[in-house]
């Protein structure tokens, strides 16, 4: 199985070509809206927010893998991340929701193998279990993307023991619509793969990666301010496929080691339709900006402030709903929390209220259900996938 190291930049010329490319087959406005912070309780603007559409919280199904699955022990725990599937490939199923777990069925963090392939009728399966395809222990993070090709790349962030001290920097693989890992991307800027978003531009696709391992062990629990976020552009045209850029496009946000939750650092990621990325910073009660950021030559250091603080509170998983705004799970209150582009927090509705604190970082993946009929998440309280509709 091929483990290339990620490329450095190529020619700024041939980087810049691919990737205006790649951002004209998406019609994607180069201008981005304008941004201001603001707090919670701000006057709701002409538009009602989306989350204000929806009451009802439903278990979609445990992410456990059921016995007789061939995953050995009692079935991996934890879930991370989720992301629907947008077309059927292979055994894929379109409209069908892949969750990744980070945990195995000893509640090690960092160690889980498996990702769940969940109807929204809740019929459950594994999709594919990296134990034995991959070396071990593995670790399956938040990063969870499907093209529409059928390849689906997650993040792994392992440890040998559950404890932050034998953290290492994990990988991104990349597994074929049958559930077999096909390639597997590590090295350069790849250092803890916590969340991820990416852009289908078909033949080319893009990936964007929050890391939190940039000597975040080594401090052994103090902040460090080095964490990125990384752009990857691969060339869909050959199988497995190829590398062809890297970028740092952001870099500088705070991360720590942390006994409940491994690590605490930047988390969510989402791709709007104007090309501006968003990121949750979790440590700082913020959400940043990048505009442009498909097309982006240079890194933008912690982006714009957004929105900061308010409702917002160790953000975690972060999507965009149909109108644009952004959506962010909370990992310190329990609440997801509507923000507009403009930066005014809109809504805020507790998904998950037990543990102390509150909602204690039980949600982390964010995935928006078909059609805009609501936003799936997973609650790792429970090991569920929910859905809020």
């Amino acid at each position: 199985m091929p483990t290339p190291t990620v490329p450095r930049l190529r020619s700024w010329a041939r980087t810049v070509a691919v990737l205006a490319a790649v951002s004209l087959v998406a019609g994607l406005s180069a201008a981005t809206a304008g941004a201001s912070t603001s707090g919670a309780g701000s006057t709701v603007g002409s538009a009602a927010p989306f989350l204000s559409n929806f009451s009802k919280i439903s278990k979609v199904a445990s992410t456990v893998p059921a016995l007789g699955s061939g995953v050995p022990g009692n079935g991996d725990v934890n879930p991370y991340g989720v992301a629907v599937v947008p077309r059927s490939v292979g055994s894929l199923v379109a409209g069908d929701v892949l969750v990744s777990n980070f945990n195995n069925g000893a509640n090690l963090q960092g160690t889980g193998r498996t990702i769940m392939r969940i109807s929204p009728s809740g019929t459950k399966s594994v999709f594919a279990n990296l134990a034995g395809q991959v070396p071990g222990p593995i670790g399956l993070t938040t990063a969870l993307y499907v093209f529409g090709n059928g390849d689906v790349v997650v993040g792994s962030l392992p440890t040998t023991n559950g404890s932050a001290s034998t953290a290492t920097a994990g990988a991104l693989y990349v597994i074929d619509s049958s559930g077999t890992v096909i390639e597997t991307i590590k090295g350069g800027d790849i250092n803890g793969p916590w969340d991820m978003t990416g852009f289908d531009g078909g033949s080319l696709g893009v990936l964007f990666v929050t890391n939190v391992l940039n000597s975040t062990v080594a401090a052994k629990g103090g902040v460090v301010a080095k964490e990125t976020v990384v752009r990857i552009v691969l060339d869909f045209k050959v199988s497995p496929p190829r590398v062809e850029q890297e970028l740092v496009l952001g870099r500088g946000f705070d991360a720590a080691t942390n006994a409940a939750a491994l690590v605490l650092g930047p988390t969510g990621v989402a791709l709007s339709r104007n090309g501006t990325l968003y990121v949750a910073d979790t440590m700082l009660n913020r959400i940043a900006a990048y505009p442009d950021a498909l097309i982006a030559a240079r890194s933008e250091g912690t982006g714009r402030t957004i929105s900061v603080a308010g409702f917002l509170d160790e953000p975690l998983g972060l999507a965009i709903a149909p109108g644009g705004d952004i959506l962010t799970v909370n990992g310190a209150n329990g609440y997801i929390v509507e923000t507009t582009p403009a930066g005014v927090q809109t809504d805020w509705v507790l998904l998950n209220k037990s543990g102390a604190p509150r909602g204690g970082g039980a949600l982390f993946g964010l995935a928006m259900a078909p059609h805009g009929a609501g936003v799936y998440f997973v609650d790792d309280d429970f090991n569920q996938l929910r859905l809020f509709h």
